[in-house]
């Protein structure tokens, strides 16, 4: 990629500041990225570096922003398969394995989904001024399903605006020990760090960590399980396998909020982003996503309905 150049004309006759008015021109860059290039003295104003990202524009103002392309991430292409599900311009929907990483982080330098986007779209836009990809939202390692990531700049701040503004429906499969109260219902349970465990998240008394709602319907009963459907409302770490263990029913497989020894062994935890409904960028209507279930979790509903 080569170095894009914008020139612009400010207009108005009420002066702007300069980083306000570059982030209302160029939408695809945040506010800090813009003021990072300003710093970087790739923004003039009438033919001189700008001075500061707070400069005064007036009218008949000229401006010059020079858009270096992405600078190399740090992080190690990988050629991983990838069960893509979707892609444009803009984004890829992926169907992630359990036992993946999302993102490269300590004790995951490598093999993360991350690492095989970058193996798969070398030419990459990237993201922040790097060649990566943008994580949207996370899935826990052990969680199977479907999982967005932005091309560039433009698409990451439209996506993670839709799951700001709670526009996303998001629906997870969820096979659980037992029983929940009801059949159905609503989960309104704040989470946030475990104060005995800080590698743990907990829930915790009002005030004390931040909201999370969850709503769950029960789709299949067996003598000792209970397979589920869940639609979490915020996107808190760990919230349906939190929910899960604050009903009674922790999620089969899930030794950190349920039960140390598996009452089924299936080496993970029974949990699966299986539908996700959003408005993708320069489209008018919301797009259904579908990850089929893995195997070995088909395997399971299979072997439990023999035993029912």
């Amino acid at each position: 990629m080569t170095e894009r150049i914008v020139t612009l004309r400010f207009e108005s006759d009420t002066p702007q500041r300069l980083d306000k008015f570059l982030t209302a021109q160029l939408p695809e860059f945040s506010r800090s990225r813009i003021q990072s290039l300003i710093a970087n003295g790739c923004v003039d104003v009438n033919g001189r570096p700008a001075r500061k990202a707070g400069q005064p524009l007036e009218a008949g103002f000229t401006l010059t922003v020079r858009i270096p392309p992405p600078a190399p991430s740090g992080l190690l292409p990988e050629n991983i398969p990838l069960d893509i599900l979707f892609e444009n311009d803009d984004l890829l929907v992926v169907n992630k394995p359990a036992g993946m990483v999302v993102h490269p982080a300590a004790g995951h330098a490598s093999g993360t989904l991350v690492n095989a986007v970058l193996g798969y779209d070398p030419d990459l836009e990237g993201i922040g001024g790097e060649e990566r990809p943008g994580v949207v939202h996370r899935l826990d390692k052990e969680t199977s399903g479907l999982i967005l990531l932005a091309k560039n700049e433009r698409a990451h701040r439209w996506l993670q605006d839709q799951f700001r503004l709670r526009n996303v429906e998001k629906t997870y499969l969820a096979l659980v020990d037992g029983r929940p109260p009801t059949p159905s219902g609503r989960v309104e349970a704040p989470i946030g760090r475990d104060p005995k465990n800080r590698k743990r998240m907990a829930i915790v008394p009002l005030g004390k960590g931040r909201e999370a709602v969850s709503e769950y319907k029960t789709i299949e009963e067996f003598d000792k399980h209970t397979l589920l459907e869940f639609h979490p409302h915020t996107g808190r770490t760990h919230q349906i396998r939190l929910h899960c263990a604050f009903l009674k029913c922790p999620i089969v497989g899930d030794e950190v909020y349920g039960r140390k020894t598996p009452t089924l062994d299936i080496g993970r935890h029974f949990l699966h982003a299986w539908r996700l409904k959003i408005l993708l960028p320069n489209e008018k209507e919301p797009r259904t996503f579908e990850a089929p279930l893995p195997e070995e979790l088909e395997n399971v509903l299979q072997f439990l309905r023999k035993g029912s």
